[in-house]
């Protein structure tokens, strides 16, 4: 098993700085021992104009039998010859690729303590590998190298030269030509010569996913081959391969957003108790129930006030069931409150969850028993992995997708509606015209629900300090004309009409708890609406806002 890495040099640049990242002096040869056989490291050319690092594994078949107890390619326990008499020593494999992370463990790590500078520039590489395992042939092979920025020449290697109709056999000769860091090139290869081989010669555990996305950190969450190499790589473990990729996606948003993936992953507080109760509103923070208004309910009757997290589901609902939706988006769904509302309806045909943190989503599934496999019928889908993203389904009534409202997503046109239940007030404010134009202006729903605490009403919560919101995640809580003024110029500017409705008791003074707008495309738009602030029937259009 054997693979080469060279480098030119120049005047200012000596090619022996090969030396210096791989840590190994070009003087000499070096070897170390692995638990499946001997590494070797040797320089057959080292020249101030060219430098070629060799590694030469030498695997003992014994010992990769006795340590894999039988498991790999060849592995079975009723083949005992096939455990003896394999491509092992010969093609390139997990066996070089760890030997790769054994013997160039700092060049791996970028880190070089004697020239602290090198592993930052970028080299003029020459990569070759004279037998590469390749499931799926040279094809494959420059659709997983190539993305990366490498020339790759990939060679089938005939069965036997002396019978060429016979045909190719399945191993490719491989050299990669490129300008990358010396470590980045390492990391390409310690993932993908495994994914090429499509077999691993050990056990694939939990901590494999760690090994991946810290490998394939700064590329793979962008390569268009993402969820293959994933799933090869991992041994085709859908549990791993499903947490893999939700890392990787919430990576990727992570990136576009400019922040921390910690940050964006906090929809759920880690001391919640897994069965929410649906009294209590855990998107908000707020009290199971509202103080009741002056006429909400009967003197002594005794009975519980209606919690404000129920009265705001059946206020997104009617307003749904008002637009005539049936295929219905929820943006920021959270654990799955409203999406559980949703499907209890026939009417809604098609509902999809969108939320930026995977562990929302996660707790949503559990929540909506999406993991739990049931009966199959003809026609209904089983829960699983979209090829293109990130995404739950437990039949075609229901998608859970991973996604960032302010960035625009194809997968969201086309709908009935959507909603934006306690999401806006969540967002920067300098952040909100990217999702104004992600959903009002890209996906474009014929109609769109928002709710929003109303700031006034927070000194009718006794357990609410004096000038704090109700939830510690939140960046603003709008007053009524606030909220108003919002709605009204967003419905302007993309063609939409919108209506007021209050969502819990009515204040005479502070208004409602929570205040709903309802939006629909101003061809379509209703007649009437209601006020938050007086309760009275009233019509708000586009034209009336622009008067």
């Amino acid at each position: 098993m054997f693979l080469t890495i060279t480098t030119t040099g120049t005047a200012e640049r000596p090619a022996t700085d090969l030396g210096f990242l791989l840590h190994k002096h070009p003087d000499k040869a070096q070897r170390f021992s692995t638990s499946y056989g001997t590494a070797h490291v040797l320089y057959p050319e080292a020249t101030a104009e060219r430098c070629t690092a060799a590694l030469l594994l030498e695997v003992d078949p014994v010992a990769l039998v006795r340590r894999g107890r039988g498991k790999g390619r060849g592995g079975a326990p009723d083949s005992a010859l096939a455990q003896y008499v394999n491509d092992r020593p010969y093609a390139a494999s997990s066996l070089l690729a760890v030997a790769l992370s054994a013997v160039f463990s700092s060049a791996l790590r970028g880190q070089c303590k004697a020239r602290p500078e090198l592993p930052e520039r970028a080299l003029p590489l020459r990569i070759e590998v004279p037998a590469l395992p390749a499931r799926g042939g040279a094809a494959l092979v420059e659709r997983l190298f190539a993305p990366l920025g490498w020339a790759v020449t990939a060679e089938p290697v005939a069965l036997d030269e002396e019978f060429p109709r016979w045909g190719d056999s399945r191993y490719v000769r491989l050299v990669l030509e490129g300008e990358p860091r010396l470590a980045d090139a390492l990391r390409h290869l310690y993932v993908l010569l495994p994914v090429l081989d499509d077999a691993k010669h050990y056990w694939v555990a939990p901590d494999e996913v760690d090994k991946l996305l810290r490998s394939g950190e700064g590329w793979l969450e962008r390569h268009p081959e993402q969820r293959l190499i994933t799933n090869r790589y991992l041994a085709r473990r859908w549990s791993l391969t499903r947490s893999a990729l939700e890392r990787l996606e919430l990576a990727r948003l992570a990136e576009a957003d400019d922040t921390e993936a910690e940050e964006i992953d906090n929809a759920i507080d880690d001391a919640l108790d897994s069965a929410i109760d649906d009294a209590v509103d855990s998107a908000t923070g707020e009290p199971a129930a509202e103080p009741p208004a002056e006429d909400d309910g009967e003197e002594g009757s005794g009975q519980r006030p209606v919690p404000l997290a129920v009265r705001r589901r059946e206020a997104i609902l009617d307003a749904l069931r008002g637009a005539g939706a049936a295929r219905v988006l929820d943006l920021g769904c959270g654990q799955g409150q409203l999406l559980g509302a949703l499907l209890k309806e026939a009417r809604f045909t098609e509902i999809v969850g969108v939320d930026v943190s995977m562990r929302a989503l996660n707790e949503a599934a559990r929540r909506l028993r999406l993991d739990r496999p049931g009966p199959e019928r003809p026609g209904q889908d089983r829960p699983g992995l979209d090829t293109g993203s990130v995404e739950r389904q437990s039949s075609a009534r229901l998608r859970l997708i991973q996604g960032a409202l302010t960035y625009t997503d194809s997968r969201l046109a086309g709908y009935d509606a959507a909603v934006l239940s306690e999401v806006i007030e969540h967002v920067d404010p300098p952040r909100l015209p990217a999702l104004e134009h992600a959903v009002f202006g890209a996906a474009r729903p014929k109609a769109v629900v928002v709710t929003t605490p109303n700031v006034e009403y927070n000194v009718r919560w006794e357990t609410l300090p004096a000038g704090r919101m109700r939830h510690g995640d939140h960046r603003f809580e709008w007053t009524r004309e606030e909220f108003r003024a919002w709605a009204e110029q967003v419905a302007e500017r993309h063609g939409y009409a919108v209506e007021f409705r209050p969502v819990g008791p009515q204040d005479p003074e502070l208004g409602p708890p929570t205040q709903l707008a309802l939006f629909r495309m101003a061809a379509e738009g209703g007649d009437h609406g209601t006020d938050s602030r007086s309760g009275d029937r009233t019509a708000t259009t586009t034209k009336e806002a622009a008067a």
